[in-house]
């Protein structure tokens, strides 16, 4: 996808981007503050904190404050203490500019900083859509971490496209012709994410028949990629932690360690910092993967990529560019809060242009039938001709994709780069599975 999109755009106004600021006011670190702001702003005694306290009352990562359409959006994460606005304890809230609150024996102000300029448009990464200032920032700062080796972990919510933005960093750095090697540790039963990660010798247990490399291994030179990280088993994160830290590693039942040359780039919709502090996710351990934090916005905060994001979507599943079949339902569109972020609005382009209509909608996209006309020799309208296309394409794709993965459909998804449930839906769709 070209991220600075096809000349059918509207020009809209690039908004900047607004900034968050706090001042301790009193506790053991009164007249602490950051007042040049940031985006996202981390409070506690971390001290890789934004905002760093020594107040021994305060958790580990106690806050996060960041910009909301309203006010100020509050996140206590899971701190011992709690966070209180008044005599209220929240874990969630929205609060007005200038707001008092209460961390243990602190009490801190956090306030609207202004605003910066938006970065201008930097270098597009591939696949990456970045109209919108946050986005913006994201390209500019993955730009930067593509060049060097440290670990990254990319935080955001489910569908953001924090797999899409890995695999640009690794495209974009010196290891772009090694391997990019995908662990989802969400999708593995625990007795298998070890075998993933790290291979096995043959015997190692029920099963293993064989011996087999494991990501590690298969991403020699180049990058693994441990999507859903806050899924790995407490037990396992010794393991991976010492990868991190000695680079290398022993196969499950093996004996000889085994030297690795590869980055590691993860990826949570949770927030690791809160696992921290409640003891279900290392400490070590996240600092050595988050040694630098990319945050990807969720679409309902990124509404300039709502239409480049379309357009890319739709010339993707009709092969057709330059073309915005749907810039019609774009008000439409724009009025929904998207949980499911850029995965929710991908399967609505999809079947609006399958269907004719916004799912759920009551009305058609426009006022062309989708049934082929009946006259011989009739010439089918572009839409049908569309709609046509892509379901034959679907078809055979499908069909080349499972004869390519042997059937496995876990495989086949890997291959195609989609979610399972969703091969799986389409699949269906077309009678390829029952």
């Amino acid at each position: 996808m070209d991220p600075a999109g096809p000349t059918t755009l509207q020009a809209r106004p690039v908004r900047a981007v607004r900034l968050v600021a706090a001042r301790v006011e009193a506790g053991p670190d009164a007249g602490r503050a950051l007042d040049d702001g940031a985006r996202v702003l981390t409070i506690g005694t971390s001290p890789d904190c934004d905002l760093a306290l020594t107040d021994p009352t305060v958790s580990r990562y106690h806050l996060e404050v960041r910009h909301a359409a309203d006010g100020l959006a509050v996140v206590d994460l899971g701190s011992t203490n709690g966070t209180l606005v008044g005599t209220t304890r929240v874990e969630r809230a929205t609060v007005a500019p200038g707001t008092r609150l209460r961390l243990g024996a602190t009490t801190l102000v956090v306030d609207d900083a202004g605003a910066r300029a938006a970065p201008a448009a930097a270098e597009p990464l591939p696949g990456v859509i970045a109209h919108s200032p946050a986005m913006r920032e994201v390209v500019a700062l993955a730009r930067k971490l593509a060049m060097v080796g440290t670990s990254v972990l990319l935080e955001g919510e489910t569908g953001v496209g924090k797999e899409v933005v890995a695999r640009a960093i690794h495209d974009a750095g010196p290891r772009r012709d090694r391997p990019f090697v995908v662990v989802d540790c969400g999708s593995l039963p625990a007795t298998l994410i070890a075998a993933q990660l790290f291979g096995h010798e043959k015997g190692a247990f029920t099963g293993a028949d064989a011996r087999r490399p494991g990501a590690f291994e298969r991403a020699a030179g180049g990058t693994v990629f441990l999507d859903e990280i806050g899924e790995l088993p407490l037990d396992l994160q010794p393991a991976l932690l010492g990868v991190l830290e000695r680079h290398r590693f022993t196969r499950v039942g093996g004996a000889e360690p085994i030297d690795v040359d590869v980055r590691v780039l993860a990826a949570t919709h949770r927030d690791l910092r809160g696992e921290v502090n409640a003891g279900a996710f290392r400490a070590d351990l996240y600092f050595r993967l988050a040694v630098a934090r990319l945050t990807i916005p969720p679409l309902r905060e990124r509404a300039d990529d709502l239409e480049p994001l379309v357009i890319a979507l739709a010339e993707r599943f009709t092969g057709v560019a330059g073309d915005n079949p749907l810039a019609h339902a774009l008000p439409a569109l724009r009025q929904q809060r998207w949980p499911g972020n850029v995965r929710e609005l991908r399967n609505v382009v999809e079947a609006a242009l399958v269907l004719g209509q916004l799912p759920g909608a009551a009305g058609a996209l426009d006022a062309a039938p989708l049934a082929t006309p009946d006259a011989p020799g009739a010439l089918a309208s572009y839409r049908e001709a569309k709609a046509a296309a892509l379901t034959d394409f679907e078809r055979d794709y499908l069909t080349r994709l499972l004869a390519a993965a042997a059937g496995n459909v876990s495989a086949a998804a890997r291959l195609a780069q989609m979610d399972r449930p969703y091969l799986i839906q389409l699949l269906r769709r077309h009678g390829l599975r029952p």
